[in-house]
């Protein structure tokens, strides 16, 4: 800090008349304010940190001054919520997540910091574009979809609500990929997102952790006769941790997120490559780092499961590791560690968090079983994210056993007590025992993640409420039944501050107009909307907002896609992971039937509509992949039929990221939310549409079933079967030949693929699609397509009505207060973790 007059000001001295000193004060250039400060701060670091001058910079150097003159400012504030934290002794959540989804952050900090309009003044007197420095920013690629947009959501509503919160992860190297189009087929790309490096991460070296994997177990005694276990022989790895800053909006709170990169213990053998063999002499960093390079490598192989199991120990051990430290800094004995510590897991990646709090405390600290067992499963809740078996992970017990000995050993043990335990509340049922067992007898042993998580776990809950009562009622039913207290619903939200404020300033401008700039962070108070429902001025506002988002999109359209897409046409939106429980495929259905429509009657009154899809499949899910490929092949043909014209345009938006997602989610006038009911376990891509004026055509599944509540059922376009039909129809013997049979759109639309329309040059390129969906269809296209079809013709009239729609716009704005992330986090600390909030004060010195 300089000389200081005041310790926030420095003073640099001049004299008045009449013997009166007048003092200059200049605020410090790291933290202060004012145009002046920050221009100056702009200015020092691009010319000290990027050793560029205004002349010779690119718009990546102005980026990355610009950044750091914003981290200077958020890095006093973050130091002094540390410094808080740990004079309050305060209460810490630690959220635990194989995903964070960040998005870019330089916007978001000046915007949280109250300096975005003054950044946009110094660019501008620069001659330099803003938005060019904002979109100079890659996305950090640490996620892929909901599960890691939450994350981002939860640490984002924590910090705006002054809660002690951490976010763990790893810090991917490659991230998930980058996706490409080619031909219409899905090419996956390395996502080199740290290629520039990154403004916001700072290195703690002196916090890295020492991983453990292989070698085995020794037994014995100490020197007091206490049965003790060595975990000896093993391979190790460092992680390293990466912190970003997690600023609160309109708070001096800026919380962590930590993310550990794997390195190796020992990097080079110079021995072995003065010997000659190069190769060898690094490859021992090679395996390490592999660890934290790609998020979700293929699995399919036994080195993709092994890869993903060393991931997930990886970023738990080093947490807990890091947790631990934090914790004994203040705390001679772990009695109040429960009181202090809160554990969430985000899905079963982190589950094996129990196992290892168990090592942790048994091993190293020394503590008995009994006592280590009390304050895990006191400190750790789980939340589960699906009801997908496939999604529920596995690992073989072989694997397990081979890579982690000694927390095989514990599991073996928590499951032993555990059944016990089972086998007294229910005599005599051996077939709970097996469906309850944390071990899944067959010809593979396996260890189900899940119930680990459970058993261990003082809280478990869902995301939605139908989701939840699933959870109970089929995926967990007999652990419910035992433990019913702990089974509960969190409703996922989404921030308003990334998914309105900065994503639709304009629509955000018209709401503080009208309810003031409280509703940021208590988006309840955007419900006065509802007086508006009927004010033309008020709608025809609306209208001209989203016709201005539809423009921006329609050029983003154009310049990824090569297709011009008329904005005054309809926008009907699905991006997500291409799954196919997610139902692309019967949206792709409907756009064949839809072309068929128009060619059969090209005179007929036609509401013309632009169809968006985006996401990623899994690399190695061939069959979501074919998926991409059919709606590609449709949009090819679509979109050069000189009869469709601009009736109907199709295309297929690559690389979809938080970024892309800022930019469509505005425009939307239809959200697709498709999925088969009881399949999807929330979502919260539909909470984002709605807060932005979509109308959600959907099925009764997720948190639909509650935004339909909350909007009104007349402003939401539902069709489907719900979970309980679905059920039935699959006690009944589903046959998706005999509902082709009964829809004549649907047989029109498959028999058009299957004649080569959308793959001339091969016909049978879609053969599979078309076997799994007339001889499987286990999503039940073929049942729902037929109302599927009456929903969008619903539809299709609201849109010919203006005014009609515009009103129900505004209903879906006003009512999504319940689905701020902010109400979700208020609940997992008030009923889950009973976390307070802590205010932070900037002292003196930092007070600029």
């Amino acid at each position: 800090m300089p000389n200081t007059i005041k310790d926030s000001e420095r003073a640099e001295g001049a004299t008045a008349g009449a013997g009166v000193t007048e003092i200059i004060r200049v605020e410090d250039d790291r933290t202060g304010m004012s145009p002046e400060a920050l221009e100056r701060a702009v200015i020092d670091h691009l010319y000290y940190t990027c050793s560029k001058t205004q002349r010779s910079a690119t718009p990546l150097d102005i980026f990355n001054a610009v950044a750091h003159a914003v981290r200077d400012r958020l890095v006093h504030r973050w130091l002094a919520t540390k410094r808080t934290y740990s004079q309050h002794d305060a209460k810490r959540l630690y959220y635990l997540s194989a995903e964070f989804l960040m998005g870019r952050l330089l916007e978001r900090n000046l915007v949280y910091l109250g300096v975005d309009g003054l950044a946009r003044e110094i660019l501008a007197k620069y001659g330099i574009s803003y938005k060019d420095v904002i979109e100079s920013e890659v996305d950090p690629g640490l996620g892929n979809g909901g599960l890691g947009r939450l994350a981002a959501c939860f640490l984002d509503s924590m910090a705006c609500h002054e809660l002690p919160g951490y976010g763990y992860g790893i810090r991917y190297e490659f991230g998930i990929f980058h996706q490409v189009i080619q031909d219409g087929w899905q090419v996956e790309q390395g996502d080199a997102w740290l290629r520039y490096g990154s403004p916001w991460e700072v290195p703690r070296h002196e916090y890295t952790v020492e991983v453990n994997f292989g070698g085995h177990v020794v037994e014995g005694h100490d020197a007091e006769g206490r049965y003790r276990v060595r975990w000896v022989d093993t391979k190790k790895v460092l992680g390293v941790p990466y912190d970003i800053p997690c600023p609160g909006y309109g708070h001096n709170t800026v919380n962590t997120l930590r993310l550990w990169s794997a390195r190796a213990s020992r990097e080079f053998d110079l021995e072995v490559f003065n010997d000659g063999d190069y190769r060898r002499a690094v490859e021992e960093k090679a395996l390490s780092e592999s660890i934290s390079k790609v998020l979700y490598p293929k699995d399919e192989t036994p080195q993709g499961k092994e890869l993903r199991l060393r991931q997930q120990y990886f970023f738990v051990c080093c947490s807990i590791h890091d947790i631990v430290r934090r914790y004994k800094k203040y705390h001679d004995t772990f009695e109040a560690f429960p009181s202090k510590v809160a554990i969430q897991l985000n899905d079963t990646h982190p589950a094996i968090t129990v196992a290892e709090l168990m090592r942790v405390f048994i091993d190293d600290e020394g503590l008995g079983w009994d006592e280590a067992w009390d304050l895990t499963t006191q400190t750790v809740g789980y939340t589960n994210h699906t009801l997908l078996t496939e999604a529920l992970e596995r690992w073989p017990v072989e694997m397990f056993s081979r890579l982690l000995p000694r927390h095989m050993a514990i599991i073996f043990e928590i499951n032993a007590r555990f059944l016990s335990q089972v086998a007294r509340q229910f005599p005599g049922d051996d077939a709970r025992i097996g469906r309850m067992s944390l071990i899944e007898e067959g010809p593979v042993k396996q260890v189900r993640m899940a119930h680990l998580a459970t058993v261990g776990s003082h809280s478990v809950n869902g995301v939605a409420a139908l989701h939840s009562d699933l959870v109970r009622t089929e995926l967990l039913p007999d652990f419910a039944e035992m433990w019913p207290e702990r089974f509960n619903n969190k409703t996922n939200g989404v921030t308003p501050r990334r998914w309105l404020l900065l994503c639709n300033p304009q629509l955000a401008d018209l709401i503080t107009g009208v309810v003031g700039k409280s509703w940021v962070t208590e988006l309840g108070q955007v419900e006065a909307l509802l007086e508006l429902a009927h004010d033309g001025a008020t709608l025809d506002k609306l209208a001209a907002i989203k016709l201005e988002n539809k423009k921006r999109l329609a050029d983003i359209i154009h310049r990824t896609c090569n297709v011009r897409v008329p904005p005054t046409s309809l926008f009907d939106v699905q991006v997500k992971r291409i799954h196919q429980y997610k139902r692309q495929l019967m949206n792709c259905l409907y756009v064949i039937s839809r072309f068929q429509a128009i060619k059969a009657d090209p005179d007929g009154d036609h509401v013309p509509r632009v169809f968006i899809f985006g996401g990623k499949a899994a690399p190695g899910y061939a069959m979501a992949k074919l998926h991409i490929k059919l709606i590609n092949a449709v949009a090819e043909v679509v979109n050069h039929d000189p009869v469709i014209g601009d009736r109907l345009k199709v295309v297929f938006i690559p690389n979809y990221n938080v970024s892309l997602a800022e930019r469509i989610i505005p425009a939307a006038d239809i959200s697709e939310q498709i999925s088969l009911a009881g399949k999807e376990a929330s979502g919260t891509g539909n909470m984002k549409f709605a807060m932005n004026g979509a109308l959600t055509l959907g099925t009764y599944d997720g948190a639909n079933i509650e935004i339909r509540a909350h909007v009104g059922a007349e402003n939401f376009f539902l069709f489907g079967l719900r979970a309980e039909e679905v059920t039935q129809v699959h006690a009944k013997g589903y046959n998706p030949r005999e509902y082709i049979r009964r829809t004549p759109t649907l047989k029109r639309a498959l028999d058009l693929i299957r004649s080569g329309y959308f793959s001339p040059d091969d016909q049978h390129r879609f053969a599979p699609v078309l076997d799994n969906i007339e001889n499987a269809d286990p999503y039940l296209v073929c049942a729902d397509f037929d109302d599927y079809c009456r929903a969008h013709a619903e539809v299709d009239e609201a849109w010919r009505e203006p005014r009609e729609w515009q009103r129900r716009v505004i209903h879906n704005i006003a009512n999504m207060g319940y689905f701020s992330s902010d109400r979700t986090i208020a609940e997992y600390a008030e009923e889950i973790w009973g976390l307070e909030p802590v205010t932070v004060e900037l002292q003196a010195d930092e007070n600029e």
